[in-house]
């Protein structure tokens, strides 16, 4: 199997969906190459749809070409044209019109968008079995072309955080999608207690969204307590998972929930939203224990109940720190979401034959 990965040029900065790019590819090794395309994708500027055009028009007749969704899904008029040319597959992180904050008339032309590419694909791949039903169902997709390939998790020593309370982490960028705000709102209504929060993640993806989410941490008086760091990679964001006693994931809207993940891993707890698959990937311990709080998606009422108990009640925190310690076990890891792409990719290159 010999297949060509298309990402976005920013493929190095940091986001789930990039590092699930980067250990694919990685993954795959010698059976893949890789084509960085540069652009502000999904809706990119004229110069950016014609290089994509002139890429895909440059691989030969029958060639195995995995696209990130990112990039593809909003191209149509690009992508379709090579369908019956090229063996096509796309990776869909996040639907487009899932996205937070998008204006209605925006949301609908992408998600039109994203239905016709995903139509004329010979694959779908998706990052959850969730996600994959929710693709099926919204776009109506034939079953057996859409895969879920779900994210890797690498191995990772025992966070020893700090007193056991009251160190929470954010790990996710800064958009509405993400849900800071809702957070802020929740901590805003248990700021009685002791706790610090450090939001870890780009900065610069919605700089407005940030505006906004500084003014509310300075109007609940928050400023010296709550502290957006900007995006961690390597050592710097092992050393945030190992100073946590709680992560903290407020979503909208999540497909699989990377960072929950990550700091399951770590043997650290996790309070986050029901959204999508995020019950999926937080999981059950080996006991049948759940290792972590879910609250209903947008409820920072909920939220801030669900951190008022992991604050206040010592019991919680030792029982849902022991269920983490035994999840972290049972994680996936990259070589297997590697191999699972390698099988869809396969697929599409034995129909060639």
């Amino acid at each position: 199997m010999r297949a060509v990965i298309v990402v976005p040029g920013d493929v190095d900065a940091p986001s789930g969906g990039n590092v699930y790019d980067r250990r694919l590819r990685a993954g795959l090794g010698a059976s893949a190459g890789e084509l960085r395309v540069p652009g502000t994708w999904p809706r990119p500027d004229a110069a950016s749809r014609q290089g994509l055009a002139r890429d895909l028009a440059a691989l030969p007749d029958g060639a195995v070409v995995l696209l990130d969704g990112l990039v593809a899904c909003g191209v149509p008029e690009v992508v379709v044209p090579h369908a019956d040319r090229l063996r096509l597959a796309v990776l869909v992180h996040l639907p487009l019109a899932d996205e937070t904050g998008l204006p209605p008339h925006v949301a609908a032309d992408l998600d039109t968008r994203e239905r016709a590419v995903l139509r004329a694909a010979r694959a779908v791949v998706a990052t959850s079995p969730w996600a994959r039903r929710r693709l099926v169902d919204h776009h109506g997709l034939e079953p057996g072309r859409v895969h879920a390939v779900p994210p890797g998790t690498d191995p990772a020593p025992l966070a020893p955080g700090g007193d056991g309370a009251s160190r929470l982490l954010c790990v996710a960028s800064l958009t509405p999608r993400k849900g800071h705000d809702l957070l802020v709102e929740a901590l805003a209504a248990v700021a009685h207690l002791p706790w610090t929060c450090a939001l870890v993640g780009p900065l610069d993806h919605d700089p407005g969204h940030v505006a906004r989410l500084r003014r509310d941490i300075g109007r609940h008086g928050l400023a010296d307590r709550v502290h957006l760091e900007g995006p961690r990679t390597g050592a710097a964001l092992d050393a945030a998972y190992a100073g946590a006693d709680l992560a903290v994931l407020p979503s909208r809207a999540e497909t699989y929930g990377m960072v929950v993940a990550e700091a399951l891993a770590r043997g650290v707890p996790v309070l986050a939203t029901a959204a999508g698959a995020v019950p999926d990937t937080l999981g059950r311990d080996p006991e049948g224990g759940v290792p972590g709080l879910l609250v209903p998606p947008d409820d920072p009422g909920a939220l801030a109940a669900a951190l008022r108990r992991w604050l206040v009640e010592p019991a919680l925190r030792s029982r849902l720190r022991a269920s983490a310690r035994l999840r972290r076990g049972a994680l996936p890891g990259w070589d297997e979401t590697s191999r699972a792409m390698a099988a869809v990719l396969d697929s599409l290159q034995e129909d060639a034959r």
